[in-house]
This record gives C-alpha cells, sequence and structure tokens, in this order.
C-alpha cells in the first residue's frame, strides 16, 4: 500500500475547481441565455478573485449567486475583516450591479 499526499490546491487551480462545479449547478433558466452567461462569467471572476485576495480558507465557506449582475455572498466566514475583504472584492468585479453581503461571521471556539 502506498501513502498518497494530497498537495493543497493554489488560488488558479481552486478557481477552475470552482467553475467546474458551478457549471455541473446548471444555469437559472428564468434569466435569457445571454444574461446567465453573463452571471456566470462574474460568479467565476467573483470567485477567483475571492481565491486570489481573501484569505484561501475561507473561500470553501463562501457561497456566490449572481442573478442580472446582483451578486449575493453567503456562507460563514472567520472575522468581520473577512467578511468586508469579500464584499470589497466583489464589487471590484466588471459587470457587478450590486452585492447583497450576506456572509455571517463564525462564533469564536470556546476553549474546554
Amino acid at each position: 500500500m502506498t501513502d498518497r499526499t494530497l498537495l493543497p490546491l493554489g488560488p488558479l487551480a481552486m478557481a477552475a475547481l470552482l467553475l467546474v462545479t458551478t457549471l455541473a449547478a446548471g444555469c437559472n433558466t428564468s434569466e435569457p441565455p445571454n444574461q446567465q452567461v453573463k452571471d456566470l462569467q462574474v460568479t467565476t471572476q467573483v470567485k477567483a478573485k475571492l481565491a486570489s485576495d481573501v484569505r484561501a480558507s475561507s473561500l470553501t465557506n463562501i457561497d456566490v449567486n449572481t442573478t442580472n449582475g446582483v451578486v449575493t455572498l453567503s456562507g460563514q466566514v472567520e472575522n468581520s475583516n473577512v467578511k468586508h475583504s469579500a464584499e470589497t472584492v466583489t464589487t471590484s468585479i466588471p459587470g457587478v450591479v450590486r452585492v447583497n453581503n450576506n456572509l455571517q461571521i463564525a462564533p469564536a471556539p470556546t476553549s474546554p
């Protein structure tokens, strides 16, 4: 039996993985096809930028959903700095009309 060690993903690999996951999830059928493509591009760009500019450990806890250019961030992050950074990064992406920052700050772990 061989011992296999998993290597951490870099930001670009993580963004690629998120893109594949997003594409596998399907598109919102209530939007016209051209808007679906634009929204998917915005979502992908937001996730890639979050992977490179915000703590990578937070990225797996942040869900990004885009509808008509309105990006909704949800999930849990470590602190208010990460929450604010995620919103700032998201607003910098071309095509983002507005950001709904629904990120929650995870409660601090208690010592036994």
